[in-house]
């Protein structure tokens, strides 16, 4: 949820001084093309039915985790928004059933209370939650997930399918740049943004709880990171349905 370049990603992936260059609007255009080119000849795609993922994007307000989404999203044609459910008023500008489903307060409750939803936590005092249903259809036709959620989220998210779970967490570089950026939006009183800023100081206190991790100092950096991370998460063995099939073909000659 929305309230709810860059340094090393941390723990599976090298330095970024150690990553070469990847042209991934090339390589995405390609994907979903099917069309790979061999030296100049196109050639049918060798493909592995995979089971998708659930990519977690979270960070205290301000880090720029919707910027990066919205990249990702622009991108990657095997990547799909969770549109979240929300008890708030929609803001100018959103789209209901595309940025969020705006619903009552007593229909948000019976949701929960017939398990309809993966996830769901209060944040500024409005519920937020997951729908079940859209994301396990996704996930089984071998579609990926985009989640722009906190740490409470993220949490039962990992709890409820921990295997399909990949999570990330965004900080801004500085505290001076996060206010900077948060003053910049021109949205909150100044009551409102001291509230913001000791709630992301909090939530920052969860950064442990990930996967992986992201300095978002250089918006290009970052986002080059988010999709290196979500390139070599695709590829983890436990995905793939069909693999050893494949594998038994090959050795059979």
């Amino acid at each position: 949820h929305n309230p709810r370049q860059s340094a090393a990603v941390r723990h599976r992936l090298p330095a970024p001084s150690r990553l070469r260059p990847v042209r991934f609007a090339h390589v995405a255009r390609a994907l979903c093309a099917g069309t790979p080119e061999r030296d100049g000849v196109t050639a049918p795609p060798v493909t592995l039915s995979r089971r998708g993922l659930m990519l977690i994007l979270s960070s205290p307000s301000g880090a720029g985790k919707t910027t990066i989404s919205r990249r990702l999203l622009a991108d990657d044609c095997n990547l799909r928004m969770s549109v979240s459910v929300t008890t708030r008023a929609p803001r100018p500008g959103e789209q209901p059933g595309v940025d969020y489903r705006f619903v009552k307060q007593a229909e948000f409750d019976a949701m929960v209370a017939a398990g309809e939803l993966l996830e769901h936590a209060r944040v500024f005092g409005r519920d937020y939650g997951t729908p079940r249903l859209p994301v396990e259809n996704a996930l089984r036709d071998g579609r990926d997930v985009l989640f722009d959620i906190d740490w409470q989220g993220a949490q039962q998210l990992a709890e409820a399918t921990r295997e399909s779970v990949v999570r990330i967490f965004i900080l801004p570089p500085s505290p001076g740049e996060l206010e900077r950026r948060l003053r910049n939006r021109a949205q909150d009183t100044e009551e409102a943004l001291a509230a913001r800023l000791a709630k992301a100081a909090d939530e920052m206190t969860h950064w442990a709880e990930y996967d992986y991790l992201i300095v978002n100092d250089r918006i290009e950096r970052a986002v080059t990171e988010a999709k290196s991370i979500l390139a070599a998460e695709r590829l983890r063995r436990h995905r793939f349905r069909d693999a050893g099939r494949l594998v038994a073909r090959l050795q059979a000659g």
